[in-house]
């Protein structure tokens, strides 16, 4: 009986432990995508609380429509931003309409998830070669660097040290202290920037405890719908690209399995859902993927606890306003580790699949990376935008473009090359 008794105390002792590492692991990717989480609505006027709730159910309904086999945390996509402000102008400031535009682009996505589910993944995967893939995934983490670099400049001794911290701890540690090298950086940067009175605290003590976030329901209107629904053309292959990512980051092929018609079903009910209380479109992270990435653990268990934490936190003022105070430079280092881990990760896909650098593939890969990182710098050489546009203020432009090219391009020279082989 006593040794019963002592078994049953080690197990209860390891489930314990295991659910704290657990907890400590999804408060380290609650850290990661809470900056640009809270960014967005910062910059448009919507309500960061709303858009802690949205990015949190968000990313339960995802791993829902998904069968929970995707380790991808929701965010306030940025790529709205522009008509959200469009409209927020046009409107006098009224943003119920633009929450209108985005409950449609999410129904959009919706659609979009049936119509691939009818035609099969099969011709979904025929077009997404590694050549078109991995120097997707590089553009998609180059094209994040210069924000983390843009944080990382306020102070640079603080982005250093953060960033050098998580990098040492992820190079010499082991077990769960490496897998924590993120929010050990973090802490130690936050440490460092309040001794060096970077620190306002007035957040903290100034906000109450609990508080109920304020909903708001969206207006619909057919203009502000107009200019948010074409949004989906261009974000849908940065959709693309962030699931591509996630895949090769954890080995498997999400594309296939559970298939990207669910996880566009997860994307789209996900926005449909934050518009409808008020909050901004959700996209999936890929800062959360780069934190997969560093910690090397895929438990997708471990990003719906943390979608819980971000609801709690957004009933919780006192939390919240605590991770408000984290400065911008302490952010801006952990965040180039993590973006540049993502680019690593492109760079291995082509490598692992054993790309041919032929005539052929070398076109499609400078092609992209070409367009996908250099279009500003092309466009003041050429004098006019590089990108398909949409609307005033929407185009399909950047790394939409540079894979819908390289998409086509890959295609193109595919059936050439074919062609001349065969005769």
């Amino acid at each position: 009986m006593t040794d019963n008794v002592i078994k049953n105390s080690a197990r209860g002792t390891s489930v314990v432990l295991q659910n704290v590492k657990k907890s400590v692991l999804a408060l380290q990717h609650l850290i990661a995508m809470f900056g640009a989480t809270v960014l967005v609505p910062i910059l448009t006027g919507l309500d960061p609380s709303i858009a802690l709730l949205s990015a949190g159910v968000g990313t339960l309904i995802f791993h829902t429509c998904t069968k929970g086999k995707v380790p991808a945390f929701l965010g306030s996509s940025f790529a709205f931003i522009p008509v959200i402000l469009t409209i927020k102008e046009l409107y006098n400031g009224d943003l119920a309409y633009a929450q209108g535009g985005m409950f449609v682009a999410g129904l959009i996505y919706v659609l979009m998830s049936l119509l691939i589910k009818k035609i099969g993944v099969e011709r979904i995967q025929e077009v997404l070669a590694p050549q078109v893939v991995g120097p997707m995934i590089i553009v998609i983490g180059m094209n994040l660097i210069p924000t983390a670099f843009g944080m990382a400049k306020d102070n640079l001794v603080v982005a250093a040290i953060t960033l050098g911290t998580a990098l040492l701890i992820n190079f010499k540690g082991k077990g769960l202290i490496k897998q924590l090298s993120i929010l050990i950086g973090v802490l130690v940067g936050y440490a460092v920037s309040y001794n060096m009175g970077l620190v306002d605290i007035s957040p903290v003590v100034n906000s109450p405890l609990m508080s109920l976030p304020p909903f708001k329901l969206p207006k619909f209107d057919i203009g502000a719908i107009a200019l948010t629904a074409p949004i989906v053309l261009a974000v849908f292959m940065e959709h693309l690209g962030d699931i591509t990512t996630n895949g090769q980051v954890v080995g498997k092929n999400f594309i296939e399995d559970p298939g990207l018609n669910r996880t566009l079903l997860g994307d789209g009910l996900a926005t449909a859902f934050a518009s409808l209380i008020g909050g901004p479109a959700n996209t999936t992270y890929g800062e959360n993927t780069g934190v997969l990435a560093i910690t090397k653990n895929y438990d997708p268990s471990i990003l719906r606890l943390a979608a819980v934490f971000a609801v709690i936190l957004a009933f919780v003022s006192k939390v919240g306003a605590t991770l408000t105070t984290i400065p911008n430079a302490v952010m801006g280092g952990i965040s180039l580790m993590l973006f540049s881990m993502i680019s690593l990760i492109g760079a291995k896909t082509i490598k692992n699949q054993k790309v041919k650098f032929s005539w052929k593939n070398i076109v499609v890969m400078s092609t992209i990376l070409i367009l996908g990182l250099f279009s500003a710098q092309l466009e003041s050489i050429l004098g006019f935008t590089v990108g398909i546009p949409i609307n005033e203020t929407v185009s399909i432009s950047g790394l939409s473009f540079a894979a819908l090219v390289g998409i086509i391009l890959n295609y193109v020279l595919s059936l050439i090359t074919k062609n001349k082989s065969d005769n």
